[in-house]
């Protein structure tokens, strides 16, 4: 990790605990009172300054307000890239990763469940033949998903107890419940020429 990424997350680590209840209130009562206050929006976007956009298998993808973060990126070895960087698939694999780990963490913190150790694997799994169009049949896209949730926790509890946080956390991840059930995607086109006609 980076070490500025590092330090800003420790900055919240060694002072007062923090309680996710206390946070969440405020918001809580302001979205129950102002529903529309509740509408966020994820941004991430490409950019071609550094890697042209003639250049056919990388690219540059920047996500985050708060820090934004540079992720270069890499078309996949298996249809014709180089697998140097994080592929997108990749990328959506951290992000379903990521999703469920910081939902299992709040969720746990909400119920003073002191976790001693949690790791979550994500595993997304598609014939690129569909991509490569050279398979009848085959569609694009990952036709298997598999997530590993590994977690421990600092006093002993219950199977029931653990079962019941992550089937909250399932609930309650956004990435997850979007790919369950995706939402209608609209692409907006801004087509034009740079040369000479």
């Amino acid at each position: 990790m980076d070490p500025a990424h590092l330090d800003q997350i420790r900055s919240f680590t060694g002072g007062k605990p923090i309680g996710v209840l206390e946070r969440q209130m405020p918001l809580r009562k302001r979205y129950h009172d102002a529903p529309g206050a509740a509408w966020v929006i994820d941004r991430a976007h490409t950019v071609d300054a550094e890697v042209p956009a003639r250049h056919p298998i990388h690219t540059h993808v920047v996500c985050g307000e708060g820090i934004p973060l540079d992720i270069p990126v890499s078309v996949h070895a298996a249809v014709g890239g180089e697998s140097d960087f994080p592929c997108p698939g990749e990328i959506l694999a951290a992000s379903l990763a990521s999703c469920l780990d910081t939902a299992i963490r709040m969720i746990a913190n909400l119920k003073s469940i002191e976790l001693a150790h949690l790791e979550v694997r994500v595993s997304l799994g598609a014939d690129v033949r569909g991509t490569l169009m050279t398979g009848e049949n085959v569609p694009v896209g990952f036709q298997t998903a598999t997530i590993e949730v590994d977690l421990k926790t600092e006093r002993t509890l219950p199977e029931s107890h653990l079962n019941a946080l992550l089937d909250a956390a399932e609930r309650s991840c956004v990435i997850l419940q979007t790919l369950r059930a995706p939402p209608d995607v609209q692409i907006r086109r801004c087509l034009g020429n740079i040369g000479n006609p």
